[in-house]
């Protein structure tokens, strides 16, 4: 499993970043918008849609909202004149739907009675949290675009590589030292070593970074960006380890060879990208 996961990273990794930096803005938006379909057809299980003309529905529905959003965004509009003191309205909907989510993770299983015979929150849950991966992805991405190419480009390698680091550091921590279960009731494979072992690694990424100096970003901003990120990336694991959980699901596919399928690669980035990219209008930029 551990081998399986590594040979995919390794092939996985420089196609993510050479599409970063050298993919037109267009042609990664709709690479974005590919990745969220795949994973708007994996969360079908997860809402309990087993017919296919369910199934179906539920993806043009979703297409349908990331299409407009991907054209708002990637037009400018969305972002336009979004400084500290405005954020853009479409982020404001992922931060306060993953606000909501808090309680959802903190309370289950007993919060699982308020959706899990609820095929409309569900539905309503899934198209939440991918519309928040997909908006925040290109949000970040798109960010100064217009006075340089690269700067959102190097956001978001940031971005990935720092959930990557969480996500890799508390499977790695975990495996060796985990003893102590973080989140019992949710995932008896997550420990508290684990956590330790990703905060660690997170702030390896962020000093790394800092010594760089490649995002033009101040120490103390970053630094104070990179905590709600990596705490905002838990919440976004554990929000969809619940619906798993609930649905008796273990991976959401097998798309990716020891990774299982999109929804468990990108779980983290649902909640950090939007997040990071709401963040990313109110740290001070070194001038």
């Amino acid at each position: 499993m551990l081998r399986m996961r590594c040979i995919t990273s390794l092939v996985l990794i420089p196609i993510i970043i050479l599409a970063l930096f050298y993919l037109p803005i267009l042609l990664f938006g709709i690479t974005i918008f590919l990745i969220s379909m795949l994973a708007a057809w994996e969360w079908c299980p997860l809402a309990g849609l087993s017919s296919c003309c369910h199934r179906v529905f539920f993806i043009i529905l979703c297409g349908l909202i990331l299409f407009i959003s991907m054209f708002d965004i990637l037009s400018g509009n969305a972002l336009k004149g979004a400084h500290w003191l405005r954020i853009p309205d479409m982020l404001w909907v992922s931060i306060w739907w993953w606000i909501l989510a808090i309680p959802l993770v903190l309370f289950y299983p007993s919060s699982a009675l308020l959706w899990r015979n609820s095929r409309v929150l569900s539905i309503l849950f899934g198209l939440l949290t991918i519309w928040s991966f997909f908006c925040g992805m290109l949000a970040v991405r798109q960010y100064h675009y217009q006075f340089d190419h690269i700067v959102g480009a190097w956001r978001l390698l940031y971005l990935l590589i720092l959930v990557w680091g969480i996500d890799s550091g508390a499977y790695l921590f975990g495996k060796v030292f985990g003893k102590h279960q973080l989140v019992p009731k949710i995932s008896s494979g997550k420990t508290w070593e684990g956590l330790l072992g990703g905060l660690f690694s997170a702030f390896i990424i962020f000093f790394l970074f800092t010594q760089l100096k490649i995002l033009s970003v101040a120490p103390i901003s970053l630094f104070l960006c990179s905590i709600f990120t990596v705490l905002a990336s838990i919440l976004g694991d554990l929000s969809e380890s619940i619906f798993k959980r609930a649905a008796g699901i273990k991976d959401s596919g097998k798309l990716i060879p020891g990774h299982g399928g999109i929804l468990d690669r990108i779980d983290s980035l649902t909640s950090a990208a939007p997040i990071f990219a709401s963040l990313q209008f109110m740290i001070t930029e070194v001038l």
